[in-house]
């Protein structure tokens, strides 16, 4: 259970908050690529960290984040003519750079006012079919940290984004959750759960794809310079025969707000990135060897149906006017009436409202990830406030990250066998944490 204080620190994300000072230490995606891919187009309107920007492509191509509010009086730049390598104001006409040089004041004449000042304007790379930005110190810019979804050809990987209302971190500790894997997406982990049998589907995408029916198994964490991994250790059935050997689910957690889903051909990426206190963008990139049909990873999230989610502002939306959008008609062969698995994560956390009460809570053993992810948050927030650098800032290279899907490991093996390119990111030894 954490104090009031304590949950305010996690969920707070604005620029004078601890957690928002340290979060803007980091790169962070913005918007996808996709949202601005043509030159010229109209501008995007897009929160973060409880601040306002524009995000906009120039007629080179470039990509520019300005505050929203234009400089000269405040006016949202989101309403801008995109044009002639610049964003426009349409109060005055005042039009900036993506480098936030001003290229024109039609209302004050004056070339040696442009060249004085310019607008605010963040430094930007375009990256794995995200948008990045850095908010942060400038004096403080991090190395631009290369992820393993960067590499190969665009069609090996699919990107999604939804903004859905409610804060990252209930959406970010549902993804730490291993327990709730075989209970929430049934439909997904075991589709016979109806016939009180076990069959897993076999679908080489599936994220939700469960070796064992055991819905309370015992965790193994580890920190890393990254954040922490973590293995849920499932017991197997009667047939396997090596009753000491299990079946581990592995997930590292990448601070500070990422981790990576494991499924048995792709690796899922998901961001939970704070727009500001009730809202979240979440970034789902589906990455692998080989070509990924982004409409089946559309289909498998449950974002096919457009009262929920569509692929033009990317806005989740749900609503206690109809029930979230519940079927319950369908309840006796659907567990949660509702379809796929983001779509069942991110209405969940939108039932706890924009920012739950943890101080309400009663955690069990099968919670120790999610005790473990607001651990070293606080612990992260520390760090930056005390002057030294957040968990995970230093690491650039990520690429050697990795999940690991249910997995039948041996009683001669160890878990980490399977990620061993996590653990060359380990702290310590003495770090682990075990619980049932």
């Amino acid at each position: 259970m954490l104090t009031k204080e304590e949950n305010t620190v996690l969920t707070e994300v604005g620029p004078d908050t601890p957690m928002g000072r340290m979060m803007r230490r980091f790169w962070i995606p913005i918007c996808t690529s996709a949202q601005v891919s043509d030159i010229d187009s109209d501008p995007l309107r897009a929160p973060l960290l409880g601040e306002n920007f524009v995000v906009f492509r120039d007629s080179s191509g470039a990509v520019g984040v300005l505050d929203e509010g234009c400089m000269h009086r405040g006016v949202s730049l989101a309403l801008g003519r995109v044009e002639k390598g610049g964003i426009r104001c349409l109060y005055h006409g005042w039009k900036f750079g993506v480098d936030g040089t001003i290229q024109d004041t039609p209302n004050h004449c004056s070339e040696r006012f442009r060249k004085r000042v310019k607008a605010p304007a963040y430094p930007v790379r375009e990256a794995g079919g995200l948008v990045w930005t850095y908010i942060g110190p400038k004096a403080q810019e991090p190395p631009f940290p290369h992820w393993d979804f960067m590499n190969g050809p665009d069609e090996n990987r699919a990107v999604l984004r939804l903004n859905t209302q409610a804060n990252y971190l209930q959406l970010f500790e549902g993804g730490c959750d291993s327990s709730h894997v075989g209970v929430l997406h049934s439909n997904q982990a075991n589709p016979t759960w109806m016939l009180n049998e076990f069959n897993p589907k076999d679908e080489e995408f599936n994220p939700g794809a469960l070796a064992s029916s055991d819905n309370a198994p015992t965790l193994e964490i580890e920190d890393t310079a990254f954040g922490f991994h973590y293995a849920a250790k499932r017991t197997l059935p009667p047939e396997a025969g090596d009753t000491n050997g299990y079946s581990a689910r592995v997930m590292p957690v990448i601070l500070p707000f990422v981790r990576i889903i494991p499924s048995p051909a792709f690796q899922f990426f998901a961001f939970e990135v704070p727009q500001d206190l009730g809202s979240t963008s979440t970034y789902i990139i589906a990455h692998g060897p080989k070509p990924i049909d982004r409409n089946e990873i559309i289909r498998i999230m449950g974002l096919t149906d457009s009262r929920f989610w569509n692929d033009r502002d990317c806005n989740f939306t749900v609503s206690w006017a109809d029930g979230m959008g519940q079927d319950r008609a369908r309840m006796s062969t659907d567990w949660t009436g509702f379809d796929g698995i983001e779509q069942e994560d991110a209405v969940l956390a939108v039932s706890m409202g924009p920012v739950v009460d943890r101080t309400k809570e009663h955690m069990v053993a099968a919670d120790r990830a999610v005790i473990h992810l607001r651990e070293r948050l606080l612990e992260s927030v520390r760090r930056n406030d005390d002057g030294g650098e957040p968990i995970a800032l230093a690491i650039t290279d990520l690429d050697n990250i990795r999940s690991a899907p249910d997995t039948t490991v041996s009683s001669d093996s160890h878990w980490r066998d399977l990620v061993p390119g996590s653990t060359l990111h380990a702290e310590s030894s003495d770090s682990s944490v075990s619980a049932k």
